[in-house]
C-alpha cells in the first residue's frame, strides 16, 4: 500500500508542478528557454546522484543533517538543520501567501467586517487556508496525506481535461507561433 501512496504523492507533485508551470515558463521565456529548463533538470539529476552517493557512504546517514554532520561535523549538522527548518517554514508561509493571492483574484470582493474591524480578502483567505491546512500537521502518520494527493491527482486530471476541451472545442489553441527568446525576462526586468 505504501508504494501506491508514494506513486500518488509523486504524480501529484510532478503534475502539479509541470502541467501549467512549464507552458507558462515557455510563454514568459520563449522557446529557447527550454535549454535552461533542461539544464536545471540535469543539475537536479546530478544533485540526486550526489545525495545517493552521500547516503550510501554510511549506514548512519538518513537525513540531510546527517550528511552535513558526516561532511562538516557538528557545525555542519546544525547549519544544515537550521536551513532545512527555515526552508520548511518559509515554504509554508509562501504557500499561504500564494493561496491568499489566488483566492483574492477569484473572489475580489470578499472582505470581512467585524464591528469597526475590516479584514481584507487576501488576509481572510490566508487565515482560511491556514485553518484548513493546520489539521494536516497533526497527523501521526504522513501516509494519510496520500489520500490528499489522490485529490490533487484527480484535480490535475480535471484541469488537463478542461484545458483540452477549451483548446479543442472552444477554439483556443496552438497557433504555431511564439517568440524564440525573451532575454529581458532572465534579467528580472519588466516587459
Amino acid at each position: 500500500m505504501s508504494f501506491l501512496r508514494t506513486c500518488f504523492n509523486g504524480i501529484n507533485t510532478l503534475s502539479g508542478l509541470c502541467i501549467l508551470s512549464v507552458p507558462y515558463a515557455l510563454s514568459e521565456g520563449g522557446w529557447l528557454s527550454l535549454i535552461i529548463l533542461f539544464l536545471v533538470a540535469t543539475l537536479c539529476c546530478y544533485t540526486g546522484l550526489l545525495l545517493q552517493k552521500c547516503m550510501s557512504a554510511s549506514q548512519t546517514i538518513n537525513t540531510y543533517a546527517d550528511i552535513g554532520q558526516f561532511a562538516f561535523g557538528k557545525k555542519g549538522k546544525i547549519l544544515i538543520s537550521t536551513f532545512m527548518y527555515l526552508e520548511l517554514y518559509l515554504v509554508a508561509v509562501e504557500f499561504l501567501i500564494l493561496e491568499g493571492d489566488n483566492f483574492q483574484k477569484l473572489f475580489p470582493n470578499a472582505n470581512i467586517h467585524i464591528g469597526d474591524l475590516k479584514i481584507g480578502g487576501k488576509e481572510t483567505f490566508v487565515m482560511l487556508v491556514a485553518l484548513i491546512i493546520l489539521p494536516t500537521t497533526w497527523l501521526r502518520s504522513l501516509g494519510l496525506l496520500a489520500y490528499v494527493s489522490l485529490g490533487g491527482v484527480l484535480a490535475s486530471i480535471v484541469l488537463v481535461c478542461v484545458v483540452f476541451w477549451i483548446g479543442a472545442v472552444d477554439g483556443v489553441g496552438f497557433q504555431e507561433k511564439g517568440i524564440l527568446w525573451i532575454l529581458n525576462i532572465f534579467f528580472f526586468t519588466e516587459r
